[in-house]
């Protein structure tokens, strides 16, 4: 069978979700081609090739670009298998709403995957529309990722050190995550479960990220001490072998402070920066979120990295049904008094909460009486904030983050400006003052705002899409008239 493989956006990494599905389907025998979306227009001749369409959706912003996608696959090639495979595929035909793909596997998909493929090319009964996703947890061993089905890495997000600009890669170790955060999709597919990654095929994998000219590496764990032993072992294989190789994590801040004795030997072998979810600084919020941390913990983990040389990117949840006008200025304060004006992207103050099927929000009671209808087009059920100036200041944000990212504001700039939307907008209902609090010198960086170490990808996976995101996808490019465009 031949398999088109599309990816529409992967946090601005060479998708990792569509090279190792690809490996795993060309070792069952079947032709792969590859598409990242956010990159090109998704070329009709490529489309009229395939017998099989299959979408990534590790997030949200993939998933919402991804119908899009599908809806212009569907009119091109309306006899074309199509699947959506990933974190967020089980949120297609969700609440009643008819599908737009054939399946939908969440979690552990490349043995699902594959199996559909090979099903293909038998007869097959007529499709019900019943028990279309399929949750698959048993992937077992990794093969190595079919990179060399993908654009290189110089098209991708790099890693900026000052004016540096290094060629970075993207793996992950681990899958899954431990712990059952109620904003997170992630404990609705896995339940708190993990499947970790063999050092050997992490350590492979990054070979030939080096080899193509990767000099720095993100691992894209959920939650990369959610095993610290694991994560231990996969770091000093991956410094044993790419002494040269820096790198990133993304964890709690529970397991920063838990794993404090980590860190140094983290710093040692390479690790340059650190994302942790800090969400909020009203205790009362994060007590909603189920995060496991308080605000207070979150300025001691900015000292336990930083004490370790590893410099925190904090990720936020600012809009939220229980957010007050002190509490987006708590926010704020929070990134002044940390110095971490420069370690936040402008998007991040703009986050706002989603709630889709399946949300532990909903099942918690958390949002009683809270939710308006159901969303289709935004995949989960609308709300309002008590103050209905917080919606139009968080879409206020949103436009501006958007200006910040495509003229690359600095850091300061981009602060300044969400600071005083902020105030121009709640000034007259917040306890804070206008100007931002000075910086705790027990947590100063020694390094300028804007030379800290980042991705030069500046959105996220949990933000609506962007306009120019939108565009890339809406479009196909049409090499052929669609009316050569045959069937299968």
């Amino acid at each position: 069978m031949r398999v088109l493989l599309v990816s529409t956006y992967e946090l601005g990494h060479q998708p990792l979700h569509v090279a190792s599905p690809a490996s795993a389907l060309l070792r069952a025998g079947h032709e792969v081609r590859c598409a990242d979306l956010a990159l090109d227009h998704l070329d009709v001749e490529v489309l009229s090739w395939a017998d099989a369409v299959a979408c990534s959706v590790p997030m949200h912003t993939a998933m919402r670009l991804a119908r899009l996608v599908c809806g212009d696959i569907r009119a091109q090639r309306p006899d074309v298998a199509l699947c959506l495979y990933g974190l967020y595929a089980g949120l297609d035909g969700a609440h009643g709403v008819a599908p737009v793909a054939d399946l939908a596997i969440s979690g552990e998909y490349e043995p699902r995957l594959v199996a559909w493929v090979d099903s293909l090319a038998a007869p097959r009964p007529p499709h019900d529309g019943r028990d279309r996703t399929v949750v698959e947890l048993g992937r077992g061993r990794f093969g190595l990722p079919a990179r060399h089905l993908l654009p290189g890495l110089d098209r991708y997000a790099r890693l900026a050190l000052g004016a540096e600009r290094r060629l970075a890669g993207y793996v992950e170790a681990s899958h899954g995550c431990a712990h059952r955060c109620r904003h997170c999709p992630v404990p609705v597919v896995y339940d708190g479960r993990t499947r970790l990654v063999a050092e050997d095929a992490v350590v492979a994998d990054v070979a030939q990220l080096v080899d193509v000219g990767a000099r720095h590496v993100t691992f894209g764990d959920p939650d990369f001490l959610n095993g610290p032993h694991h994560a231990a072992r996969v770091i000093d294989a991956v410094h044993s072998a790419f002494p040269e190789v820096t790198f990133d994590v993304t964890a709690k801040v529970e397991h920063i402070l838990r794993h404090r004795d980590l860190w140094p030997r983290l710093s040692a072998a390479g690790c340059i920066f650190a994302v942790s979810a800090f969400e909020s600084a009203s205790d009362e919020i994060l007590q909603h979120l189920d995060k496991g941390h308080t605000a207070a913990q979150e300025a001691h983990a900015v000292g336990v990295l930083r004490a370790a040389g590893i410099e925190p990117r904090p990720s936020l949840l600012p809009f939220t049904p229980w957010t007050r006008p002190d509490d987006v200025f708590a926010i704020l304060d929070l990134v002044a008094r940390c110095d971490l004006v420069g370690n936040v992207d402008p998007v991040q103050y703009a986050i706002r909460l989603l709630v889709p099927p399946g949300s532990l929000l909903v099942t918690s009671g958390s949002l009683a009486g809270r939710l308006d209808e159901y969303d289709d087009e935004h995949l989960g059920w609308s709300w309002r904030a008590p103050d209905p100036r917080l919606d139009a200041l968080q879409r206020e944000l949103s436009a501006l983050a958007e200006r910040a990212a495509a003229e690359q504001w600095p850091a300061a700039d981009s602060y300044d400006a969400v600071r005083a939307a902020a105030w121009a907008v709640l000034g007259n209902s917040t306890t804070r003052p206008a100007k931002a609090p000075t910086v705790d010198s027990r947590l100063r960086s020694p390094i300028p705002a804007d030379e800290r170490p980042r991705l030069t990808e500046a959105w996220f996976c949990c933000a609506e899409p962007s306009s120019a995101q939108m565009a890339t996808v809406g479009a196909l490019d049409r090499t052929v008239e669609p009316a050569a465009v045959g069937g299968r």
